[in-house]
């Protein structure tokens, strides 16, 4: 069984930063794609940076240029930069990876950490 398990989260300050961090654990052979998303309260969930086994990126237009997704492979890691925090960035942040455990990739989706970004 594969866990992904985030932390990071906090009631930050606009302007503020933070960093989150989610670690994959388990029987794990690999992990391709990496992922967060976030969901704030009466919305659907939606992508916020994704990263590929190459450290290839992607971001949300709402976050480029304030937000940095890195993974250590080593590690089993991916973090997320939040830089120039607003108060629509508040949200539960969800990790997500391709992980593969035997001859195929599943997809995994941890229990999420909450931002609050508040004055």
């Amino acid at each position: 069984q594969v866990q992904l398990v985030e932390s990071g989260g906090d009631l930050v300050q606009p302007g503020g930063s933070l960093k989150l961090s989610c670690a994959a654990s388990g029987n794990i052979f690999s992990i391709n794609a990496m992922a967060w998303y976030r969901q704030a309260p009466g919305k659907q969930r939606k992508l916020v940076a994704g990263i590929t086994s190459s450290s290839s990126t992607n971001y949300a237009d709402s976050v480029k240029g304030r937000f940095s997704i890195s993974r250590d492979n080593a590690k089993n890691t991916v973090y997320l930069q939040m830089n120039s925090l607003r108060p629509e960035d508040t949200a539960v942040y969800y990790c997500n990876a391709d992980v593969r455990t035997g001859a195929t990739y599943r997809n995994y989706w941890g229990k999420g950490t909450l931002v609050t970004v508040s004055s």
